[in-house]
């Protein structure tokens, strides 16, 4: 029998234990019990462990393997020494666990692109990265990019799914990856309008039952049906989406029902449409569906259910704080500066963007069932505003009542509409203001300057910074004369509110009447890269152009104002007079004759197109012109004189010879008629002229005695009255004794008084009388001729030359 056999520490085996004693000599094997390291060794939970035993191999007996310490075989640590731990690197050699002290790693195995697999997954990738750069495409607005980027990526993915299904079972295919590219393409497609292309790939993805979320992509086939006006398809498929849709997606379901209740609006069902809203209502309710479900209610004139609606439309919550957290309170500095700093953030933003679109549509319900709802729009909008003092829109309730007396200022009603602003005289300051502002406005249209400079006084010192009241004691002071102090006011409308075009405009006027043409042109330039298609602020350009004697440049501005207003007769009639002045007689006859077309009751645009057709010896042409000149000022005998010459001219003397006749009868005392019949009848060898001759001697002799008296002033007033008939411009008005030109008051064009669209806001409703309008110069219904103008004595052969 063997004999049991210790191995030694200094076995060959590199054992990690096994030269510990090499390095702590002091460690005492022979006596365990007495050495202190072993004891509080044993102590720990590895030293209570029991022994462990095992046979050894070719021997009955059994013994205990030591752990390198005492009696016993020394087991191999191969846990240890795999992870490097060795005998030589414990006495100062490298630690190297993954052997690179004994040269390079043999590099990783590559993989096979050329493989199937790879090949797969590289067209994967390609795929991939494809919709990704038609997403970003579309995100930047280049729609035609993305679809091409689209198309491309759904080609890749069909070879795709051809190459898998010959190499691999069917059920590896990516299903996730071909309904990404199929729902891109359909988005692509829709983006660029190609709606059938759309409807045909949204088709692909709804049809296959493979897709589990498909059906939810109805959705957007009904919004496609809806741009194309097909509401039928579109409330079929509305409807179709929202029997897929789960319950829990709630906010979804109320979006379809919503666009379904717009869908039946379309269509004039607007029962049906009541339904879907008022479900909306009972179940989530929101401003659009609350304010479409007024619309509905208006169109089937139910005064009850209106009412009923627009008490619901104002309990919608808002969910927004109270502004007073945004009030700075005590002297915390740091909760001061955190106030400071959501004062004005986007979430702040947000809230006032839903507060300002809450009011909006409250305002614009009132406004709308206010004359249904009652038997006036007054009592109607007392309703709508006592409604609203009790709700938590109670701020609106003052603006209703100014749109109440907006509305009386448009029905002409002007008595009204001042004793409704005057009731907020006593009001706080923002309404105050708001409604001076429109008494200071209605008074100045009925030209009681005082009222209205005491009104927007009134405005101004309530509030020093509402534009609008600037603007309007500017213009009360326009009207005075005072053009240097209006001018401030317009420039402090400015400072407060950059946006007001009103005082920009009217400082340009102001300039302008201070000659101060360079000031006035840049003030213009400013208006109108801010209103790029204001026909009145393009007027005014080349007007002050045609004042700085720049008759090109004003050609150039009257050109860009005939592609807005194409048929302004006044600024075709200016085309026409500047391009005659520049010696271009074709050209001014195209504008003057389309001047006539539009308005052909001008009398300069007719005495014009009379004239050139004299000079051009189309005397017959002519005669249509001064015949509706005659038309238009019957008791004017140049027009009639002018109509006989033209017979004359054109060799039918037999017709100027009546026409002379009927213009004797009418006008017998008028020398310049009664020498054309003396020369006709004379040349013509007819018995009437030796009667013709002596009523012209009658005619001359009282009119050298009426000459006598007025040289001697015993027929001044007759004198006077002659004239005196047409005395004044009728185009003007007189206030405190001064002569006001009303021409500021009109469009190019028209003889309407311009009204402003800031009548229509709530903070500053007020209609400017010298806002964006043009200042004409000319205008043919203001135009009257004094009767000296057309005086006997200046009508001769020489006005119609032969």
């Amino acid at each position: 029998m063997m004999k049991n056999v210790h191995l030694a520490p200094e076995a060959d085996e590199d054992d990690l234990y096994s030269g510990y004693n090499d390095y702590n000599p002091t460690f005492d094997t022979e006596d365990l019990e007495n050495d202190p390291a072993f004891q509080q060794a044993v102590k720990t939970s590895h030293g209570r462990r029991p022994p462990f035993t095992a046979k050894v191999p070719g021997t009955s007996s059994s013994r205990t393997l030591a752990t390198g310490y005492g009696d016993g075989v020394a087991r191999p640590m191969t846990a240890v020494q795999a992870a490097g731990y060795t005998k030589a690197s414990s006495r100062g050699a490298v630690f190297d666990p993954l052997g690179q002290a004994r040269g390079p790693a043999p590099p990783l195995e590559t993989k096979n692109e050329d493989s199937p697999e790879g090949k797969i997954k590289q067209l994967e990738k390609k795929v991939n990265e494809l919709v990704e750069e038609s997403s970003i495409a579309h995100s930047c607005g280049d729609l035609k990019l993305a679809l091409e980027k689209a198309k491309d990526a759904g080609r890749k993915e069909r070879a795709l799914v051809r190459q898998r299904e010959q190499t691999m079972s069917p059920a590896n295919i990516n299903l996730d990856l071909t309904y990404t590219v199929l729902f891109n393409l359909a988005s692509q497609y829709s983006a660029n309008e190609m709606y059938a292309e759309a409807l045909n790939t949204y088709q692909v993805i709804v049809k296959n039952k493979m897709f589990v979320n498909g059906g939810m992509l109805k959705v957007n086939m009904a919004n496609i049906y809806l741009k194309q006006r097909n509401y039928s398809k579109a409330i079929k498929f509305y409807r179709m989406a929202l029997d897929q849709i789960a319950s829990v997606h709630k906010e979804m379901r109320i979006k379809i029902m919503q666009n379904i209740g717009i869908a039946f609006i379309k269509t004039g069902q607007y029962t049906d449409a009541i339904s879907s809203f008022e479900h909306i209502m009972s179940t989530s309710p929101n401003l659009k569906a609350g304010f479409n479900l007024i619309l509905c209610y208006f169109a089937t004139g139910d005064r009850d259910q209106m009412k009923k609606a627009f008490q619901k439309l104002i309990a919608v919550p808002l969910d927004i704080d109270d502004d007073d957290k945004y009030i700075s309170q005590g002297d915390d500095a740091h909760t001061n500066l955190l106030i400071e700093a959501i004062k004005n953030d986007s979430l702040r933003q947000m809230e006032r963007e839903r507060k300002a679109t809450a009011e909006k549509y409250i305002m614009t319900a009132a406004k709308l069932i206010a004359p249904a709802i009652e038997t006036s729009f007054a009592v109607g909008y007392d309703w709508c505003v006592d409604v609203v003092k009790t709700s938590q829109y109670v701020e609106l309730a003052n603006d209703l009542e100014i749109n109440k007396a907006i509305t009386y200022l448009r029905q002409k009603d002007f008595n009204q509409a001042v004793e409704t602003l005057k009731m907020f005289e006593k009001k706080d300051s923002r309404v105050k203001s708001a409604a001076a502002t429109n008494l200071s406005f209605l008074y100045f249209l009925e030209n009681e300057v005082t009222q209205a400079s005491t009104y927007s006084d009134l405005a101004v010192n309530t509030d020093r910074y509402n534009p609008a009241a600037l603007t309007n004691k500017g213009n009360t002071i326009f009207v005075n004369g005072d053009y240097e102090k209006a001018a401030e006011f317009y420039k402090e409308a400015l400072r407060n509110d950059s946006s007001c075009t009103e005082a920009l405009y009217n400082i340009g006027l102001t300039l302008k009447k201070l000659n101060r043409l360079d000031e006035a042109l840049d003030s213009f330039l400013k208006l109108h890269a801010i209103l790029r298609n204001s026909a009145q602020v393009l007027f005014q350009i080349a007007s002050i152009y045609e004042l700085m004697e720049d008759p090109n440049q004003a050609i150039e501005w009257l050109m860009q104002l005939i592609s807005v207003v194409p048929t302004d007769s006044h600024a075709l009639a200016k085309l026409g007079e500047l391009y005659d002045n520049e010696g271009d007689k074709s050209q001014a006859f195209q504008y003057y004759f389309e001047s006539y077309r539009y308005f052909p009751s001008n009398i300069e645009v007719i005495e014009w197109l009379g004239a050139y057709y004299i000079d051009t010896q189309f005397c017959e042409k002519a005669i249509h012109y001064f015949e509706r000149a005659a038309l238009i000022q019957p008791t004017q005998v140049k027009w009639q004189l002018m109509v006989a010459s033209c017979y004359r001219r054109s060799g039918n003397y037999q017709k100027a010879l009546d026409t002379y006749k009927m213009i004797h009868r009418k006008f017998p005392d008028n020398a310049e008629c009664l020498r054309f019949l003396v020369r006709l009848c004379t040349d013509m060898g007819l018995k009437e002229t030796q009667e013709y001759a002596t009523k012209l001697k009658r005619v001359e002799k009282l009119k050298e005695i009426r000459e006598q008296r007025i040289k001697s002033g015993r027929d001044g007033s007759a004198r006077t009255r002659r004239d005196g008939s047409a005395s004044g411009d009728p185009g003007s008005i007189t206030v405190k004794g001064e002569r006001l030109n009303a021409k500021l008051m009109s469009l190019p064009g028209t003889n309407e008084p311009y009204e402003s669209s800031v009548s229509k806001e709530i903070d500053a409703s007020y209609l400017d009388p010298l806002g964006p309008q043009a200042e004409r110069p000319k205008t043919a219904l203001r135009k009257k001729v004094d009767e000296d103008e057309f005086a006997d004595e200046d009508l001769g052969d020489d006005l119609l030359p032969e």
